[in-house]
């Protein structure tokens, strides 16, 4: 902390320190989109209950609107008629965002192992974050928001593919 010709107090930092503090403000202000698709989004409705209190890690509420949140929690099967609405829904959300795949039906298919079912919604969307379970509990989805809280901490702030994608035509 120094001072300036006017007498005003300058702060003076490196970029690794501003980058630290553009992830820790990310990490602890994550808005999530909830994308309920079956039982499992009963289990995502329990984790803003006072029970669990997802409000507790930053997520105060969660969204109804892609284009208010950066985080999808993709709970539930998704079938070959959704996928694309999902995908639009994705592609509408701000940058950089995250996806949590919650529960066995979004992370493989689960038991429905069909041509009706898209067997990952991986094949739609990059997933950040696995949630195992059949449906998970509420403390199973805490935990995968902590490890997504973790990745975001360790991200580089310009994580955008739009924005790496310009950086390296420069």
């Amino acid at each position: 902390m120094g001072m300036n010709t006017n007498g005003n107090p300058v702060l003076t930092t490196t970029v690794e320190a501003f980058e630290k503090l553009i992830n820790w403000g990310r990490a602890n202000a994550v808005w999530p989109f909830q994308f309920g698709l079956a039982c499992c989004a009963i289990e995502m409705m329990a984790t803003a209950s006072a029970r669990f209190d997802l409000a507790r890690f930053g997520a105060e509420m969660m969204r109804a609107s892609p284009r208010q949140s950066d985080l999808m929690i993709v709970a539930g099967r998704v079938s070959q008629k959704m996928g694309p609405v999902l995908r639009y829904l994705y592609d509408q959300m701000l940058e950089p965002k995250w996806v949590i795949a919650m529960g066995d039906c979004s992370s493989c298919g689960g038991v429905y192992n069909n041509y009706a079912v898209i067997q990952g919604v991986d094949k739609i969307v990059p997933v950040d974050v696995y949630v195992a379970g059949c449906p998970p509990s509420p403390d199973n989805l805490l935990y995968g928001f902590m490890k997504l809280q973790e990745k975001i901490a360790k991200d580089h702030p310009l994580r955008s593919q739009k924005v790496l994608k310009e950086l390296k035509t420069l």
